[in-house]
């Protein structure tokens, strides 16, 4: 039984709490207690008002459902407490410095670093591009206005340029171009757009390479109490964590 504190006790952390596999949260952390104690009370688990209490609870990995800022301050800590690390705000790793950093303290404590696929698909056949880089990679991106807080009447172009420079303007909302060129190993050319005839969030990807051409479309649904966070984002943890000690390992 795998043992797993959660960094973050909002909509994703309810959604991962309600299920169970060959792992156990026993431990939870967020700002607000009261968000940390409800989430223990539902699973029997140990809410925790003081990080450093928290990190030092008998768990084997730390899930971070938090946000960007979360996973720049506690990351390095983390790892350095002996445990494996699932980032979902992937845009912090945006950031070289900081990625090269966490990446060697991984390095240096025997520690694990994962990124679920989040709210894509096909990252395991793009991650190709390692070996034979690609000549071509697009993100296109469509969100209903409510998500970004962005007023529009028709479907608007809202950002034009790379995945780094993305995550900046909207750090809650395109985690998954930044895993997408983490996949890559090259920065992708990003296009957001805000439509209010969509209900639903739409990722399209494009690739080519030597290979060939790959396009994929993801029509997620958003989560039920967030319509920033698509359902599926959620539920890539889940299985990642489902996978963690299975001895038969698909598709990477």
């Amino acid at each position: 039984m795998i043992t797993i504190g959660l960094l973050g006790c909002g909509n994703i952390g309810h959604i991962i709490s309600k299920f169970h596999g060959n792992w156990r949260i026993t431990a939870f952390y967020d700002l607000v207690p009261a968000k940390a104690e409800e989430l223990a009370d539902l699973t029997g688990g140990t809410a925790y008002h003081d990080f450093d209490r928290f990190i030092d609870a008998p768990v084997d990995l730390v899930v971070e459902a938090a946000s960007v800022r979360a996973t720049r301050m506690y990351a390095e800590q983390i790892l350095s407490h002996e445990k494996d690390l699932v980032i979902m705000s992937v845009g912090a790793l945006a950031d070289p410095l900081f990625r090269e950093s966490i990446v060697s303290r991984a390095r240096k404590e025997g520690r694990r670093i994962y990124i679920p696929s989040g709210a894509i698909a096909g990252l395991d056949n793009l991650k190709v591009a390692r070996i034979s880089p690609l000549s071509h990679l697009l993100l296109k991106t469509t969100k209903n206005p409510a998500s970004l807080g962005i007023p529009a009447s028709e479907r608007t172009l809202v950002f034009k340029g790379k995945a780094n420079e993305c995550i900046k303007e909207f750090p809650k909302n395109v985690n998954v171009s930044v895993a997408l060129s983490l996949a890559c190993g090259q920065d992708a050319d990003v296009e957001l757009f805000v439509d209010p005839a969509v209900d639903r969030n739409v990722h399209e990807i494009f690739a080519e390479g030597a290979f060939g051409e790959i396009y994929i479309r993801v029509n997620n649904l958003p989560s039920p109490d967030n319509p920033a966070t698509s359902y599926l984002a959620a539920l890539s943890i889940l299985s990642l964590l489902d996978n963690l000690d299975n001895p038969l390992v698909v598709g990477t």
